[in-house]
């Protein structure tokens, strides 16, 4: 059972007095009370698990964040950053004591700087708004995750997301360049900027997939790309699961770096192409999505190269796109595959591992024996050059014990994916859904080591509470010193 927070009862009572407060912070219509409009902020994209906020506070300034992250410090209260709700991993469930700040509001685009092939952004802008911003100047942005018409660029930070052609352009971490965030107390930090690096530490780097823990994101500059001018996508159909995931490894090896390589298995492509009708291969086991961008010549040499490499390892069937109408309908198959599935089965749990490619085969063969053991079906759509899976865990909730039975599969799952050699998430981000395994991946030391981090920032634990960390200890707690004999470790050291 998810165990969350024990709400704050000295904060619950005074909840009038809270509300009262943000109000005047955020006049107008900046604050959701209701009990009947709280419940559209209850979950994000991780419908399993539910808890309705406190306060919804909807801030339309930096002006209006700080005031509102002053105020819940000063008061103790629990705060819980929001996107647009897309998570899959529980990142923004809410608290029954905590305000949800809702980052919506937040949804501008600054600026378009096309000589430093940057864009300044709202977090609530949505991650393929931006692309749209800067297409007559020929650019796009790169990261580009499924949920890309919806998701915000904000929660992309908080959960370091990736997208189909993060294998060749990098996930958010390699395309954002400055960051604009308040933190508890109410300060505002800018770390990054348009010059090509820092000499510092890599705060930037500590910040994107922080999920929320640190501080309030109100400003994210991103670097956009020049849009390549040729684009081509294989759909290549294998008998077996293990012909694909030794296909991928073998383009990979070859020196040959996709714009984006996907696989889906049997279940997730007939379920894509009854939705979409891309003309993907009914009797195929397995298909692999390879796109090659570049100039024509490029694009038309590396093809076929695919193309051979698939015929070596047994590939059923192999076609090219021959116009970029066709190359979009390919890719809208696999963009659509989440909802695809979703006709499958009232619920599904969408996880998120990373493994080494060389693995992937073996890792999809050992989830076929996990379905018999948990007599639950699941549909494999996931970025196969980097190694994130994404398997569809297909239940019933209505049905007594199917959910707990898919968070078992869930879990077993992802200690395979460690137990190969991988992490527990690419993407997606720890949140609640992986918390209680985060042991499983790092010991005490790495931990503590963790929370030490999370306490500079956060000192009093109120952004995000009861997100990624199985255990939580006070801060001082993780100072204190261990004392074995009567003797003081290094007592040569002075102390104060």
């Amino acid at each position: 059972m998810l165990a969350m927070p024990e709400p704050d009862r000295a904060v619950l009572a005074r909840r009038a007095e809270i509300i009262a407060a943000l109000r005047k912070i955020a006049p107008g219509e900046g604050v959701i009370d209701g009990e009947r409009e709280r419940r559209a902020y209850e979950c994000d994209a991780l419908t399993a698990y539910r808890q309705t906020p406190m306060v919804v506070v909807l801030p339309e300034t930096t002006a209006q964040v700080v005031e509102i992250l002053r105020y819940c410090k000063a008061n103790a209260i629990r705060v819980v950053p929001r996107g647009a709700g897309t998570s899959l991993s529980g990142g923004a469930l809410p608290l029954a004591d905590g305000v949800l700040l809702g980052m919506s509001k937040f949804n501008r685009i600054v600026e378009i700087d096309v000589a430093d092939r940057c864009v300044v952004a709202q977090p609530g802008v949505t991650n393929l708004a931006i692309s749209h911003a800067v297409q007559g100047h020929g650019l796009y942005y790169a990261p580009d995750p499924s949920s890309q018409i919806a998701c915000s660029i904000g929660g992309n930070v908080a959960e370091n997301s990736g997208g189909v052609h993060c294998l060749k352009y990098g996930l958010t971490t390699n395309n954002v360049i400055e960051v604009e965030f308040v933190t508890i107390d109410g300060e505002v930090i800018r770390l990054g900027g348009k010059h090509f690096d820092s000499g510092a530490l890599d705060l930037l780097g500590v910040l994107v997939g922080s999920e929320g823990l640190l501080g309030v994101v109100t400003a994210v500059t991103v670097r956009v790309l020049p849009t390549p001018p040729g684009a081509r996508a294989l759909l290549i159909g294998f008998p077996s699961v293990r012909g694909a995931a030794d296909c991928v490894a073998a383009v990979i090896g070859s020196g040959i770096i996709p714009g984006g390589m996907e696989i889906m298995d049997k279940l997730a492509i007939e379920a894509a192409e009854a939705f979409v009708h891309a003309g993907y291969p009914l009797g195929a086991e397995a298909l692999l999505i390879v796109e090659l961008d570049g100039c024509a010549a490029e694009v038309d040499h590396l093809v076929a190269r695919v193309e051979k490499i698939a015929a070596d390892h047994g590939a059923a069937s192999c076609r090219a796109s021959q116009s970029e109408q066709e190359r979009l309908l390919f890719w809208a198959g696999r963009k659509a595959a989440f909802p695809a599935v979703g006709r499958l089965s009232p619920d599904y749990l969408c996880m998120d591992g990373t493994i080494p490619r060389k693995e992937i085969g073996a890792v999809l063969l050992r989830m076929k024996q996990l379905e018999a053991k948990y007599g639950l079906r699941v549909a494999n759509v996931f970025h196969a050059g980097d190694g994130n899976l994404h398997p569809l865990i297909l239940y019933d909730a209505n049905k007594p014990g199917e959910l707990e039975r898919a968070e078992r599969f869930g879990d077993d799952i992802l200690r395979l994916c460690v137990e190969v050699g991988g992490v527990l998430t690419g993407e997606h981000g720890v949140g609640v859904e992986k918390r209680d395994l985060m042991d499983v991946m790092f010991d005490e030391i790495d931990l503590a080591q963790q929370q030490r981090l999370k306490c500079a920032f956060d000192e009093a634990n109120l952004l995000n509470p009861g997100k990624v960390f199985p255990r939580l200890c006070r801060c001082a707690e993780l100072g204190r010193m261990h004392v074995r004999g009567g003797a003081l470790p290094h007592p040569d050291l002075p102390r104060f």
